[in-house]
């Protein structure tokens, strides 16, 4: 059965979903504006909350291209809102003292040492690096959990990053993943989560939504995503590069909440609760008779018909009552009993 464990909380099929409030950089540097996303984002119930360290000239060419929604070239942005160290230490103090787990996503493998040496307890690689095996391969020496997630890649990819890391025995999650800012939803394919789950049986399966919206992760989760990951912003009215795929701590909190209300709706026993009982009092359906009836008249279909209440002679031994004598005489429009008839 697959299983990891991020401090002192165990992450699978037996378990609530992992729900990750994913900060990015919509912080935009600003170490109070993080802070109060932790904040927010315990009183919401999230579980996790993800920042990204960035150090821009060990993950990039100074001229690589980037996406539309970032207003500069994404190395400028970094080196001017990418958090510090010092600040990531910061955070990862704060989120112990007010009670959620920090978790961060190192972009190179130097942040992923730097992070380590902080004492961080688990890793989460972005869809970028799942192919850099190189660097992927390293990390895992480091024997903390990692949480991969699939944006962008193909089934073959996975397959070889998945049996690469198997030969490390290192705790391993994927997430699914689409990497369009918002996807489009055709393109989601929610039912990958359950190819995957059967791909990699001893690998814990999520979901790493970048839709506006709820919609998705309620899916993901009835469908067995034992991780939820979702990008958070404190007002979804901020300029900020993740903008566009973010709830604000509002939404946040309504994820978790249904999200723990569909976990408890997920049984898979059909049976009469005892809040049903007195339902079943009044809604089935008794025999009752159509007409007077008289002593020793043969009862005959055109004489007896259900309704409510349940507390006469079920309607379905309507077969075996047809073609019994009454022992009595029985009036018009009454429940039917079992001394009615022999």
């Amino acid at each position: 059965m697959s299983e990891i464990r991020i401090g002192k909380r165990r992450i699978g099929s037996e378990y609530p979903a992992y729900i990750i409030a994913e900060a990015s950089d919509n912080h935009m540097g600003d170490i109070d504006a993080a802070k109060e996303m932790c904040r927010l984002a315990r009183l919401a119930g999230a579980d996790c909350i993800k920042f990204q360290h960035h150090l821009p000239d060990e993950e990039m060419l100074p001229d690589v291209s980037t996406a539309e929604r970032f207003d500069m070239p994404l190395y400028d942005f970094l080196k001017q809102h990418a958090l510090s160290l010092k600040q990531h230490k910061e955070l990862m103090d704060y989120c112990r003292g007010i009670g959620i787990q920090y978790l961060c996503t190192p972009f190179s493998l130097k942040a992923a040492y730097e992070l380590d040496a902080l004492g961080v307890d688990a890793f989460k690689i972005g869809s970028g690096e799942l192919t850099d095996i190189p660097t992927l391969v390293r990390i895992a020496r480091l024997r903390k959990p990692m949480i991969i997630s699939t944006g962008m890649s193909t089934p073959e990819e996975i397959r070889r990053t998945y049996d690469i890391l198997s030969q490390a025995d290192v705790p391993l999650a994927f997430t699914n993943c689409i990497s369009e800012y918002p996807p489009n939803y055709e393109d989601i394919n929610l039912n990958f989560i359950s190819e995957m789950q059967k791909l990699f049986p001893d690998t814990v399966i999520g979901h790493s939504d970048h839709t506006p919206d709820l919609y998705t992760s309620f899916g993901a989760v009835t469908l067995g995503a034992n991780i939820i990951e979702k990008h958070v912003i404190l007002d979804k009215k901020l300029q900020a590069p993740d903008q566009p795929v973010s709830i604000d701590f509002h939404d946040l909190y309504h994820l978790v909440d249904g999200i723990r209300k569909l976990e408890s709706a997920l049984g898979n026993q059909k049976k009469v609760h005892p809040e049903e009982e007195q339902t079943r009092m009044w809604a089935f359906r008794s025999l009752v008779t159509k007409c007077p009836i008289k002593k020793g008249q043969r009862i005959e279909e055109d004489m007896i018909w259900s309704k409510r209440p349940g507390t006469g002679i079920p309607a379905y031994r309507m077969k075996e009552v047809i073609g019994r004598y009454a022992a009595q005489d029985i009036d018009e429009n009454v429940l039917l009993k079992e001394e009615d008839f022999h």
